[in-house]
């Protein structure tokens, strides 16, 4: 069968949780055993190849083949995270999403990538820009590691530097973050009434 998207997604879950206070990617959601399970499960019928980015080895749904894990486990960055992973894939561009958007439709993810064709980098923006839900392209590795040579960790740096699209979006609601324990118990609420109503 055919998958809607040619692109590969890979769900980022190697951040510290710190707000959080526990891991939450592994915290219960919904149907699924865990945060990051409910992400995967959703997205998978629709990509060619789905992976997992992450510090270390917490999923026993996953086949090994399909986790890329961190090169450096002492930092936690997001762009350590995509030099690991533009080093796996070369080439291409990938679909990049947070284990902690569980919300953002496949409409919207169509849109992302049909609108990056000509951009080494297209994100979403609503109430403010979600820099790590987009489509990001293999050509921006030169810049990551320079960055990384420099001490450089913010997304917004490396948008700036590379050919770059920030796609609008109306609803903001789609894009939230769960960060905290009250944002999961909205996320919990907010999915319960979607799948009752």
């Amino acid at each position: 069968m055919k998958t809607p998207f040619e692109i590969t997604c890979v769900i980022l879950s190697g951040g510290k949780s710190s707000r959080m206070g526990e891991d939450k990617s592994l915290l219960p959601f919904f149907s699924s055993k865990t945060l990051i399970q409910y992400q995967y499960d959703r997205l998978k019928p629709y990509f060619k190849n789905i992976y997992i980015s992450s510090k270390v080895d917490k999923f026993d749904f996953l086949e090994k083949d399909f986790l890329i894990l961190d090169e450096k486990q002492d930092i936690f960055s997001p762009i350590l995270a995509l030099d690991t992973i533009f080093k796996k894939f070369k080439n291409q561009k990938i679909f990049i999403i947070t284990v902690d958007t569980p919300f953002v439709s496949i409409d919207s993810i169509d849109k992302l990538i049909k609108e990056s064709k000509d951009y080494d980098i297209c994100v979403a923006q609503t109430e403010k820009t979600h820099n790590l839900c987009g489509v990001f392209s293999s050509n921006i590795s030169l810049t990551i590691k320079t960055m990384i040579e420099n001490d450089i960790h913010k997304i917004g740096y490396l948008l700036k530097n590379n050919i770059h699209k920030i796609l609008k979006f109306p609803n903001n609601g789609e894009f939230i973050n769960i960060n905290d324990k009250d944002d999961y118990k909205t996320a919990l609420n907010n999915i319960n009434f979607a799948y009752n109503n």
